[in-house]
């Protein structure tokens, strides 16, 4: 096996630990507020800025798109398919442990949608985070936290493949021979 195989098998390993990790803990916590919540109980966390209220939201963020469920369920499939391809062709860790935020969170919320549907694809997604201007849930952080960190490792130029390494160690020699024949 070579080196580049056992980088790649590590990083699947972690792709698929945290991702499942993820995908848990997500699952426990709607579990709890379907218990917990059920009856329209809400819990006041942090008075003005956080309780618990269970909403089963047909629709993505915001309830943008609640006509479009089945939009919404094909674009999370098309989703998860990509970010594994993607985690099959990075080189880097910290793009994996991304990608595996990502692929929770998208899995988590289908899943939902799968569980809970009233037709093909047209389930509902159960949201108990309520920061008073949106409800969502744990695999919605997720997938904020994977957005925000994409963003950050896109500004700071972390390498994504191979290529774009090898292109960056040239570009650094290139200018180091520039600076010694100056």
């Amino acid at each position: 096996m070579t080196n580049d195989q056992r980088r790649l098998r590590t990083r699947v390993a972690v792709f698929a630990c945290i991702a499942v990790a993820a995908l848990v803990l997500d699952q426990i916590t709607k579990a709890w507020a379907q218990s917990a919540l059920a009856d329209g109980h809400t819990v006041r966390v942090i008075p003005g800025i956080l309780s618990f209220t269970l909403v089963h939201n047909p629709g993505a963020s915001l309830g943008m798109g609640s006509n479009m469920t089945w939009l919404i369920s094909l674009l999370a499939i098309v989703a998860c398919v990509v970010l594994v391809v993607l985690e099959i062709r990075t080189i880097s860790m910290k793009w994996t442990v991304v990608f595996a935020l990502a692929f929770a969170g998208a899995l988590g919320n289908l899943i939902d949608r799968v569980a809970y549907a009233e037709g093909f694809l047209n389930g509902r997604v159960i949201d108990f985070l309520n920061y008073g201007w949106s409800v969502g849930n744990v695999a919605d952080i997720f997938l904020m936290v994977a957005g925000v960190a994409a963003v950050v490792l896109l500004f700071v130029g972390e390498p994504f493949s191979q290529k774009e390494l090898d292109e960056r160690n040239k570009e650094q020699m290139e200018r180091m021979a520039g600076e010694k024949s100056a």
